[in-house]
């Protein structure tokens, strides 16, 4: 198996399965809306749900499900495509593209399950609230980033 097949298929297994064991633990111990401060006035586990996108985007649309169903799959695809067309030595963009494939699985396993996504990670200052997230909204986020980054190695590689 290619190094990037291999780097690839441990990153989805490894976020996908800390994405949905964290979702598990939280539905298990918490109760909905429950908060757990973890430093003051900075960071918080706290149990909510949300039926829209990233900042609840799109909750209240009546078609949401099936849309986010839909993104998600056509996402997924991309993402794979993506993918396969790397070249051997493109571990980082491997990397990268199978946390945010993972990340895009672990949503869409949520709203096919729960018809919404368990978001838990709550990061504040004072009372100004970032909206919550969950393991799969970071591994997008870090994914996103890792691919930045790989791309600029790209264009510096092929720069005279």
């Amino acid at each position: 198996m290619k190094p990037t097949y291999r780097i690839f298929n441990a990153v989805v297994l490894g976020s996908l399965v800390l994405d949905q064991a964290t979702k598990v633990l939280i539905d298990r111990t918490m109760d909905l809306y429950q908060s757990i401060p973890v430093i003051d006035g900075l960071f918080s586990i706290t149990y909510l749900r949300n039926r829209g996108a990233a900042f609840s985007f799109l909750a209240d649309f009546s078609y949401r499900l099936p849309f986010f169903i839909l993104v998600s799959v056509v996402a997924l695809g991309v993402i794979a495509v993506t993918f396969r067309k790397l070249r051997d030595d493109q571990h980082l963009a491997a990397a990268a593209l199978a946390l945010i494939f993972s990340g895009a699985l672990g949503n869409l396993i949520d709203r096919v399950r729960l018809g919404e996504v368990i978001d838990f990670l709550d990061v504040y200052w004072k009372t100004y609230h970032w909206p919550a997230f969950n393991v799969a909204d970071s591994a997008i986020c870090v994914g996103v980033a890792l691919l930045a980054v790989d791309m600029i190695r790209e264009e510096r590689r092929k720069a005279p």
